[in-house]
Order: C-alpha cells, then sequence, then structure tokens
C-alpha cells in the first residue's frame, strides 16, 4: 500500500508539472491568435475551456486508475451482453435490447435501426460508449461543482457529435433515402448547407426553419398599433384597443433584448400581446433597437434610463396615467426588478404591480449558460467585444442551441443535410434564429455583475445610475412565473429570486419551458400550472405544497392583475393623447437583423 501512495504521488508531481507547462503555452497560443486575428478571443476562450476540460479528464484517469479499471469492467460486461444479443438476433431470436434509447432521444426511434442487424448492433455499441463516459466523468472526484457541470458539458458535446446518426455511413434512415433518391438528398443537402454558412461565414448554424416563409409586420408581430415614441434604444409600441372600455391603468411590457419582443406576438393565435388587448388592457411593449459598434458604450444604467423609465414617462404622457403595471420577460424582468429598487431609492412609485416571467434575480445556479460563467470564459468574451463593441446574437443563438445540442443542433444537421430535407416553417424557429446584437458595456457588466457575482440579490451591492439598490426594499407586489423544464432561467433559481424580492409575491409554476410555458394560450389546453398562498423557503416543499391546475396560467394572471387595474375607462386610440403615431406597429427597430446592425 505504501508502494502504491508513494507511485501516486510521484504521478500527481508530475502531472501537475505538465498542467503547468502545457497551460503556459495554452496561454501563448491563445495571445498570439487572439492578436493575429486568426480567432476572436471568445472562441479562443471557449476552445480553451474545452481543452482545460478534457485534461481534467485525463488526469482523473491517471491518477485514479481503478475506478477507470472498475468502469472498463462494467462496459466490458455490457458489451459481452451485446455480443449476447447480436448472436441471439443472427440465430433468428428476439432479445430485449441491452442499450435502449431514452424515452426522449429520438435519434434511433427509426425502423431502420432496430431492422438491420448492423445498425442495431452500432447504434446500441454506441449508446454504451457514451454513457459509460458521460457516467465516469460525471462521478469524477474532488472536482467543484461547476468545474464538474463544465467538463460534462464537453463531454456530452463530444459524444452527442460522434453519433452515427450524424454520418451518411452510419445512419440507415439517411442510406435508404440516397437510394431512393439516388442521391438527390445529398445534393438538396449540399445547397442548403451552403445557404446555412452564407447566413454566417464565420460562425456556422445549422438552419432551422424556412425563412423565406415568415415576414415581421406580415405574418408575425402582427397585432395593430402604432409606434409613439423612440429613443436611441428603444421604440414604444401602444396597441389599437379591441374593446370599448379598456382598464385604468396601462399594462407596460419590458421584453428581453437578447432576442426580439415578437415572441410575444406571433401568430394571432398564440399572440400573448392580442390575448391581452382582446381582454380589455392598454398594452405598450418595448421594441429594442439591434445595436451594432456605434452603441458599444450603452450599459446597464443605459439600458434602465432609456428603457423601462423613458417607456414609463412615454406611457403617461400618451394616457395621461401616473401609475401602471409592469409585466417584463427573462432579461427583462432582471431589468424590471433593478428599475424596481432604483425607483425606490428615489421615492417614487409609478408601478402599481410587477409581473416576471421566467427572470433571473438570484444568479447562484445560472442553469445550463453556468458552463461559460468563469473569469478565464468571460475575459475572452470581454476581450473580443473591447475589439468588435458588441456581442453578434447569432453567436449567443448557437450558444444556446448548444445547451439542448441534440434536439437544436444535430437533428438539424441530420434532416438538413443528410436526409435532404427542407426545413418546415416553425415560427418559433424562425423567431429563436432572429436574434439581437449586444452592447459591448452592457454584456460585460451582466456577466459579471450578475453571473459571476450574483450582485443583484446583494442589498447595496449594485449600484445603478448613482443609487446602490436593494431587491428587498421592493414594495410593489409581485406575479413570478417560471417554468418547471425551464433551462435557461431554472425555477428554482427564479424561486430563490422571488423570495429575495419585497413586497407581497405570488409564485406561479407553469410546465414546459423557457418559451413554451409562457406562450400557452388557453384554447390548447396544455401543460397546467402550479400555485399555493404561502412561500416556503424551500421550493420542493412549496411544490409539495401547491395546487396543480389544468390549462394555461393566462386566465389566472388575468384575475391576480384585476385589483390592480383599476375601473374601466373609454378605450385609448394610439396617437389620440399627448404622443403623436410615428409608424405602424411593430416599428423599424424590430426588422433590423443582427448583420444589418453590425455593418
Amino acid at each position: 500500500m505504501l508502494g502504491l501512495n508513494k507511485l501516486g504521488k510521484t504521478a500527481n508531481r508530475l502531472v501537475s508539472a505538465f498542467e503547468t507547462k502545457v497551460r503556459e503555452g495554452q496561454q501563448q497560443l491563445e495571445k498570439l491568435l487572439g492578436d493575429t486575428g486568426v480567432m476572436d478571443h471568445a472562441k479562443i476562450s471557449t476552445v480553451s475551456e474545452m481543452s482545460d476540460a478534457y485534461r481534467a479528464m485525463a488526469k482523473d484517469l491517471l491518477l485514479n486508475p481503478w475506478r477507470f479499471v472498475g468502469a472498463e469492467m462494467d462496459l466490458a460486461r455490457k458489451h459481452a451482453a451485446l455480443g449476447s444479443y447480436t448472436i441471439s438476433r443472427l440465430t433468428g431470436l428476439e432479445k430485449e435490447p441491452v442499450a435502449p434509447a431514452d424515452i426522449d432521444d429520438r435519434r434511433f426511434n427509426a425502423e431502420e435501426w432496430h431492422k438491420y442487424l448492423p445498425f442495431d448492433v452500432l447504434h446500441q455499441a454506441y449508446l454504451i460508449n457514451s454513457r459509460a463516459f458521460l457516467d465516469w466523468v460525471e462521478n469524477m472526484q474532488g472536482i467543484p461543482p461547476a468545474g464538474q457541470e463544465q467538463m460534462l458539458f464537453y463531454a456530452r458535446q463530444l459524444t452527442s457529435a460522434l453519433a452515427p446518426s450524424n454520418f451518411l455511413a452510419t445512419n440507415p434512415e439517411a442510406l435508404k433515402i440516397t437510394w431512393e433518391r439516388k442521391g438527390m438528398n445529398l445534393v438538396d443537402g449540399g445547397r442548403q448547407f451552403i445557404d446555412d454558412f452564407r447566413q454566417n461565414p464565420k460562425l456556422f448554424n445549422v438552419g432551422m426553419t424556412d425563412r423565406s416563409a415568415f415576414e415581421v409586420g406580415k405574418n408575425l408581430a402582427t397585432t395593430p398599433g402604432k409606434v409613439v415614441f423612440q429613443n436611441e434604444l428603444i421604440q414604444l409600441i401602444q396597441y389599437t384597443p379591441t374593446t370599448e372600455t379598456v382598464s385604468k391603468r396601462p399594462l407596460l411590457i419590458v421584453p428581453p433584448w437578447i432576442n426580439k419582443f415578437y415572441i410575444l406576438d406571433l401568430t394571432a393565435k398564440n399572440s400573448f400581446i392580442k390575448w391581452l388587448v382582446d381582454q380589455g388592457q392598454t398594452v405598450f411593449i418595448i421594441s429594442w433597437r439591434n445595436p451594432g459598434p456605434a452603441l458599444r458604450d450603452k450599459g446597464w444604467d443605459d439600458y434602465m434610463l432609456e428603457g423601462p423609465l423613458a417607456a414609463m414617462d412615454a406611457v403617461t404622457a400618451a394616457t395621461g396615467e401616473e401609475q401602471m403595471n409592469l409585466l417584463g420577460y427573462c432579461i427583462g424582468g432582471t431589468l424590471l426588478g433593478s428599475t424596481l429598487a432604483w425607483l425606490k431609492k428615489k421615492g417614487r412609485d409609478p408601478v402599481v404591480s410587477a409581473t416576471y416571467l421566467t427572470s433571473l434575480l438570484d444568479f447562484s445556479d445560472p442553469g445550463g449558460i453556468g458552463v461559460f460563467i468563469n473569469e478565464h470564459s468571460i475575459r475572452g468574451i470581454e476581450r473580443m467585444l473591447d475589439k468588435k463593441g458588441y456581442l453578434d446574437g447569432r453567436a449567443m443563438a448557437f450558444t444556446f442551441n448548444l445547451l439542448r445540442e441534440n434536439e437544436l443542433f444535430w437533428s438539424f444537421w441530420t434532416n438538413s443535410y443528410l436526409k435532404g430535407q427542407k426545413p418546415s416553417a416553425f415560427d418559433l424557429l424562425y423567431w429563436n434564429t432572429d436574434g439581437t446584437n449586444l452592447p459591448a458595456k452592457m454584456h460585460s457588466f451582466y456577466l459579471r455583475e450578475m453571473y459571476l457575482n450574483n450582485r443583484l440579490v446583494q442589498p447595496d451591492s449594485l449600484t445603478l445610475a448613482g443609487e446602490s439598490i436593494n431587491l428587498a426594499e421592493i414594495e410593489v407586489p409581485s406575479f413570478f412565473l417560471s417554468a418547471r423544464q425551464d433551462h435557461i432561467a431554472k425555477w428554482k433559481s427564479t424561486y430563490k429570486g422571488a423570495l429575495v424580492h419585497g413586497g407581497d409575491v405570488h409564485f406561479v409554476l407553469s410546465g414546459s419551458g423557457h418559451i413554451a410555458g409562457v406562450i400557452n394560450p388557453p384554447y390548447k389546453e396544455k401543460y397546467g400550472y402550479w400555485t399555493s398562498e404561502t412561500m416556503n423557503s424551500n421550493p420542493d416543499e412549496w411544490l409539495e405544497s401547491a395546487e396543480e391546475h389544468a390549462g394555461s396560467w393566462w386566465p389566472h394572471w388575468l384575475e391576480w392583475i384585476q385589483p390592480y387595474a383599476g375601473e374601466q375607462v373609454t378605450a385609448r386610440v394610439p396617437g389620440d393623447g399627448k404622443l403623436a403615431a410615428l409608424e405602424d406597429a411593430p416599428g423599424s427597430y424590430v426588422r433590423v437583423t443582427a448583420a444589418e446592425a453590425a455593418k
């Protein structure tokens, strides 16, 4: 045993020395690549983080050989079982698969994967090997949770990329289509690949939908209204009423600026905005400008001052109402919370109620995006931001796609390029690819102060426009909606933020994810939601005591906001107040693409 311990210590010293030399060489290479412009610093930091993760895996292999031997023995047993399964099928016997795919893994659902023995054995061998590798990474010892999540993320990217479904020669579905279409599927797939590559040669991403099927203002974002105010960062849209009377207090929506506002106004039947208007709400929404290098110095303060604060003044001018209800979605909710805390410090109370839709206030557990939240990664992003002045929205979209890589990348790769299938027309996927750029100053602040340092929930730790803010001081009643399967703003994290928020808090948990959990119109009768009259310190205990309801959360929210909406008044027509109509909704800001803004 003493000999083994000595050997282990010697190996550890050698590995540490090797790591130091590799890291020094890696840093020199990063600087060289960045300075010469071969790669931008954000990509370099990602590659570096990936290499660090794989090096940590190799270190664990060297220093824990017995754990690796145990894993290898288990792997050998499973492959022996697969060999027995193969022999049984060769002799005409049917047996249950050794490694069936997970129920939500659709890569191997087609009949061809099971009908033809070579492909049946191949995909099961892949599942055995990939699961063994991921289990080994997940069970590595002595790794901080953040580091382990990062290694697991990169291990998952590797195993997903190597799936036999991604290659023509090992995909029986694609081979069958190639035979039936005499190779024309590959010609069509090649054309689609070229078209997708042309969209953004510097950061390739697969096409997810038929972009020619949609046009903003024509079949998306079609709820009638007028732009009644604009500045450097926003256009403010007031929607045309569909009822004779409306609630006295208007509703101002603060959408995310990472994506465009029309996620709340897709097709008419799925439009949250149209539904609100039909319920007798005077609805205003911010349409954020798609920034380029000229807006590099716009920070979080500017987004607050020129965003919701400027919009609130405009709403008052348009309606004559000094008080209103506010609703924020995703990062728009994060800005809403910081704005309310700032208003409290200023002694101002124009907001009667606040609604947060899948919004993070507490960033201690940032979800899947947390694999990119560390000093090294952020420093690389900041160097890229300093050079370009903005973060390309298409890069952000690609990053989020990798959080669900099989569903949002490889499935489209296979269908489009191997099978030659044209992507279907899907409004949500069109919106997902219609990204917005992010100004350098704002994005750096967001990454450091929110994600990395989590200062928004720390009392008086964050200063905005000259005021230190404290979420606990907010007295405005609030409605928090989270989504149970949300991988971007995890519901337990949003719950922690709700606990910090001052005032009377009503928390609601929807089914599904970040988008579908929010855009869930009543007619669909899908997903359901959970409510409780109390807020426990533990989110799991809250869920255990919560009451489950069928259908959409929208009517429940409408019931909640009624006491804050005021009495009924004559419907307000955009442009009839002190603010003249500037142009028809959805306005011009929303039509600018990320590529156009970057010019």
